[in-house]
């Protein structure tokens, strides 16, 4: 009895030797085929991963109208007033390019009517025009209007202002913004302020059309980048709607309420110029009693640098025709379009004013 317990144990060592040595054998056999089901597993994921994106990016293109490729389209052009030269450059430019393409442009101007304008843009799609190039005179009032458009199959190109974003989005609603950094020109005309007055001065805001991307995004890069200099100080800050009258009679009512005014910011070159007439009857003298800084670059804007009435002005080009029907065409041609197209603009103070005059607007 007891040699067979003896056998009956060495077996059972034996067997839990044999097991160990299994489970313990060559590491290579073992952790080589989890690996490869974790990277197996990891790569189908991306996959997935990856694919969904690409769906989803597919889904929100596939949502944009699209144009048939053609020698010569019918586009409409949304105008959102005429009154200032910024504006008829922009016009200009657009109806040169087009007869230059032999394109036939169908242009309104709102008249600094928001309701018009959507009213333009409803006109247009009325006569299935091929595409809608569209300044929004303001960031909200116009997204229904770009909805419609979307929904009668014709894609709407931004020029110069844009929507807000929380409402419509650039690849999905409307086809790309084409216009200029805003938010750059305001700090850059900040930082020119900050380095000419050594950081200290009492400033006059004129800001630019109540709503209008330009007028939020400039009042925002030329306030965000003068916090950091206490020594500058905006004292107030009113809607001189981008035209050079409203400007001047806003000028006028601020200086009265603000005689000791040392920096004018205006959102435009036109405002600039109303703020020195302002300042001219108010018996001060622009560019010495009050520095001005503005943005445009327009030819009246670039001579008061000159002049040394205006101290800088930072350009925003008008001239949007070439860009504008470019990529049109690359849309039409299932060319990838980014939602933004930023034009590149020029810097205009006494160093180099003179060089630029013959060309502006």
């Amino acid at each position: 009895m007891i040699k067979h317990y003896r056998r009956l144990a060495l077996l059972t060592v034996l067997v839990l030797t044999l097991t160990l040595l299994a489970a313990c054998g060559d590491p290579t056999a073992t952790t080589a085929p989890a690996a490869t089901t974790a990277t197996k597993a990891a790569t189908a994921a991306a996959t997935t991963t990856a694919a969904a994106a690409a769906t989803t990016a597919a889904v929100a293109n596939s949502g944009l109208p699209k144009i048939a490729k053609k020698d010569k389209y019918t586009v409409g052009f949304a105008q959102s007033e005429s009154n200032n030269p910024w504006r008829l450059a922009q016009s200009k430019s657009m109806q040169d390019e087009a007869d230059k393409l032999g394109w036939k442009l169908v242009v309104t101007d709102a008249a600094s009517s928001t309701a018009k304008q959507a009213a333009d843009v409803e006109s247009m799609i009325a006569q299935k025009v091929d595409a809608i190039f569209l300044t929004p005179r303001e960031e909200k009032p116009l997204v229904p209007a770009i909805m419609k458009a979307k929904a009668a199959g014709i894609p709407v190109f931004l020029l110069d202002r844009n929507v807000d974003q929380t409402l419509a989005q650039g690849g999905k609603d409307y086809v790309t913004f084409i216009g200029s950094d805003f938010v750059l020109e305001g700090k850059q005309a900040a930082e020119w302020l900050i380095k000419q007055t050594g950081g200290k001065g009492n400033i006059i805001e004129l800001l630019g059309s109540t709503g209008a991307s330009p007028a939020n995004d400039r009042r925002k890069g030329f306030e965000d980048a003068i916090v950091g200099t206490p020594g500058l100080k905006i004292v107030a800050a009113q809607d001189g709607d981008f035209t050079r009258d409203t400007g001047r009679k806003v000028m006028e009512t601020l200086l009265q309420a603000h005689p000791e005014v040392t920096v004018v910011y205006a959102h435009n070159d036109e405002m600039a110029l109303g703020a020195i007439a302002a300042l001219q009857a108010a018996g001060k003298t622009p560019g010495k009693d009050v520095i001005i800084v503005s943005i445009d670059g327009e030819k009246d804007g670039i001579q008061a640098v000159i002049d040394g009435k205006i101290g800088a002005t930072v350009e925003c080009n008008p001239r949007f025709g070439p860009k504008a029907y470019e990529t049109l065409v690359k849309y039409a041609n299932g060319d990838t379009i980014p939602t933004k197209i930023i034009n590149p603009d020029k810097f205009f103070d006494i160093s180099n004013a003179k060089d630029f005059i013959a060309a502006a607007y």
